[in-house]
């Protein structure tokens, strides 16, 4: 990895792990249910930066955004087909497959815009910002292991799960912030324990998408990638 790539790449750390999470979280206190669509709108710009700093006005970069934006719009169409499935979603998978396939940045910016597109149809609230979080690191992260994943579908899987279960974990922190107003742990420890269900759901819906989306899906975007150098 070059100077110039690690310098990107250190940068999108940065600003995914750390930036992001915390105006997800510091917008709740400053703005409490208020203010979410303000969080919710810079969560989603600063998710673009990385992208379009990268963005070089080639036309394989106006291909991949196509790409991303098709992607996006398979994850939104996902969710609002399987809206009669509570929590059992396409949109993890779809977004863990953005991430391997065109990189960390777009991982992140699928899974934050599939969720702000999403709800406007399911609804606004304060959970927007942090979904947007949640399911973005889902997908930057895939990004960043994405040659284990391609080459081992057990490692996919495995991520799947775990995927299911941060996805929950962090929501339920959202959970306590509503209810109490702070975070308390054994609030949080409650919450964790009675959304252990909804978690179960979320880890098998997770296996079932990967599995069955992992070669139709992968094998057309890397198709895609080689026909017009993506």
């Amino acid at each position: 990895m070059g100077t110039e790539m690690k310098i990107k790449m250190i940068i999108s750390l940065l600003l995914f792990l750390v930036l992001v999470p915390l105006i997800a979280v510091g917008g709740y206190f400053l703005f409490r249910e208020r203010g979410y669509i303000w969080v919710s709108v810079c969560i989603a710009v600063v998710s673009c930066i990385p992208f379009f700093v990268s963005f070089e006005r080639k036309v394989s970069d106006v291909r991949k955004t196509v790409v991303l934006a098709f992607l996006v719009a398979l994850s939104v169409l996902g969710r609002l087909v399987f809206s009669y499935l509570p929590h059992f979603k396409p949109v993890t998978a779809i977004v863990i497959l953005a991430g391997i396939y065109l990189g960390a940045e777009s991982g992140f910016l699928c899974g934050s815009l599939s969720v702000l597109v999403s709800n406007f149809i399911f609804g606004q609230g304060p959970w927007t910002p942090f979904q947007m979080v949640a399911w973005g690191l889902i997908g930057f992260i895939a990004g960043i292991f994405n040659a284990v994943m391609k080459k081992h579908i057990s490692v996919l899987l495995i991520y799947g799960v775990l995927s299911g279960i941060f996805y929950s974990l962090f929501m339920d922190i959202l959970t306590v912030l509503w209810l109490d107003g702070g975070f308390n742990g054994e609030k949080y420890l409650a919450a964790v324990t009675s959304s252990l269900p909804i978690t179960a759901v979320y880890v098998f819906s997770n296996i079932i998408f990967l599995f069955v989306l992992v070669k139709p899906l992968g094998k057309k975007i890397e198709r895609i990638k080689t026909k017009y150098g993506i």
